[in-house]
């Protein structure tokens, strides 16, 4: 694949962006005092076999790649944006609070939805009645769940950020300049975006989960618990493919309504929010060997009082 057609992209982090290409991601922060610190992570290019690259295989691992980048970039924006100086926490905390989100996740999203849909089945509902209703209510949680931490004020911050990422990444696949006054125009929404993944991975895992849908209630929490790697990677390989055939109508229709979910994890950013996407950009663009103006541009230019 060529810089050209590389699918470039990011995350919003605190008082932040970080945006990855092909050699590199890189994560803009804003400090206290208005001006940016930069962090690069460099992304091994060696070839991987043949078989990684395979069409569910290479979600999976692109899955555990964008975790690990995911995880360096919200570690630098917490040391850089909170102005409290506190001690790092250790990788045994750090792990046994990924380790009990993990599970609150697996409570809410999974077990949830198969006990009360269970209890429909016990009063008479066939099982493709309960696994509706199931899929029903893990949908309903999913946008619940988004609709909740969109109300948060320190999260509707981060959003903010997540506009200026899908507008900086617009503008730059439109071939528009990549500065403030330009990037500001394009739309904040964007068919490669996490919230679409998550809506995405719900309808597609009720369609997977059919298949476990005839064992008994623990026997099918755990199935699905198992299933989840498979169910996000197909849904990865769904956003590829609708990303790639964007510009059909037939596909905008059909992606009209997990993208309508993106208004409620974006916002409108301010110019600093879209200085910090473009500048995080800017590097990894030059990395790869893109020619644009800005790259000869100092990361210190971007740098805005806020």
């Amino acid at each position: 694949m060529d810089n050209e057609r590389f699918a470039y992209g990011g995350q919003a982090v605190l008082e932040g962006v970080m945006m990855r290409g092909r050699r590199m991601a890189t994560v803009a922060v804003h400090r206290p005092d208005g001006e940016l610190a930069f962090k690069h992570i460099p992304i091994p290019v060696a070839q991987r076999p043949a078989w990684m690259r395979l069409p569910i295989i290479r979600g999976l691992v692109g899955l555990g790649d964008a975790f690990s980048i995911g995880k360096q970039a919200l570690d630098f924006s917490a040391q850089v944006a909170v102005t409290e100086e506190e001690g790092d926490l250790s990788p045994l905390a750090q792990a046994a609070i990924f380790g009990v989100t993990l599970l609150i996740g697996v409570g809410i999203f999974v077990i949830l939805p198969s006990l009360i849909a269970n209890q429909a089945s016990q009063m008479g509902a066939n099982v493709l009645l309960r696994e509706v209703i199931e899929g029903l209510i893990n949908l309903s949680l999913v946008i619940g769940y988004i609709y909740a931490i969109s109300r948060l004020r320190d999260i509707q911050r981060v959003f903010g950020y997540h506009g200026a990422e899908h507008k900086t990444i617009n503008a730059y696949e439109a071939g528009a300049p990549l500065t403030v006054e330009s990037v500001r125009s394009f739309s904040r929404i964007h068919p490669r975006c996490g919230t679409s993944f998550l809506v995405v991975t719900a309808l597609i895992g009720f369609v997977i989960f059919l298949a476990v849908s005839g064992l008994p209630l623990w026997q099918r929490i755990i199935a699905r618990i198992v299933l989840i790697p498979l169910v996000a990677a197909v849904a990865l390989e769904f956003l590829r493919f609708t990303a790639a055939h964007y510009h059909r109508p037939w596909v905008r229709r059909l992606l009209a309504p997990t993208l309508a979910t993106q208004y409620l994890t974006t916002r409108e950013p301010d110019d600093a929010m879209i200085a910090a996407a473009v500048a995080a950009l800017v590097p990894v663009l030059a990395a790869d060997g893109v020619s644009d103006p800005l790259l000869a541009r100092p990361e210190a230019e971007f740098a805005l009082s806020t």
